[in-house]
């Protein structure tokens, strides 16, 4: 993924580098899930202000992500990798072989044309697999992390976060956060292989 130095118009951008967006590989959404983002514009139900000054920004379409990841042992194909203005990281369209769409986050390496699957019992430990956190390696980096089983991915969502899964202990695995924070889950709770992809945020 490629990098860029912004033209310094304010002292913000003076030194600022920027992820380049050579991994897009189409701006056009898949239309079966897209829903409508509505703003409030800083009104209520009645329709008086409540909140000043909120208003304006582009129009934005919500892409539906599946952040379960329920679709178990059916491998997937990597259809392309779309940016996604509700979100920081890059998403990932995945066509599956029963003919189903659906959107994921993207890890750092998925590549158009990977084949990934969410299995429970015999997926490898590659980029884009999810798996529970009892059958993945120690010291495999990992992301989007369910906190309760079949809950789906609430940690390590964002563009360049993961965790490392660092230890078992009986029913729990410990899993250690880039603050250096230690966390227990259990180890029924679904992973993803890999880092969620960087977007166009400052490095």
């Amino acid at each position: 993924m490629s990098v860029r130095k912004l033209k310094p118009i304010t002292p913000g951008q003076r030194f600022r580098v920027v992820n380049g967006f050579d991994a897009i590989t189409t701006d056009k959404p898949e239309k079966s899930l897209i829903a409508p983002h509505k703003k409030s514009g800083g009104r209520n139900s009645q329709g008086k202000m409540t909140m000043r000054y909120k208003g304006g920004g582009h129009k934005r379409r919500y892409r539906i992500i599946d952040f379960k990841r329920d679709k178990h042992g059916i491998p997937a194909t990597v259809a392309s990798i779309e940016y996604d203005p509700n979100r920081t990281a890059f998403i990932a369209l995945l066509n599956y072989q029963d003919g189903e769409k659906r959107y994921i986050v993207a890890q750092n390496g998925l590549q158009v044309g990977q084949n990934i699957v969410s299995d429970p019992e015999a997926a490898a430990p590659e980029i884009g697999n999810a798996m529970p956190l009892n059958t993945i390696p120690l010291g495999t980096v990992v992301s989007c992390i369910e906190l309760r089983p079949g809950q789906g991915a609430v940690m390590a969502r964002s563009a360049g976060a993961f965790a490392q899964l660092i230890a078992r202990d009986g029913k729990y695995a410990v899993i250690k956060l880039p603050s250096g924070e230690i966390r227990r889950i259990l180890t029924t709770c679904l992973a993803t292989i890999g880092a969620v992809s960087n977007s166009d945020h400052q490095l």
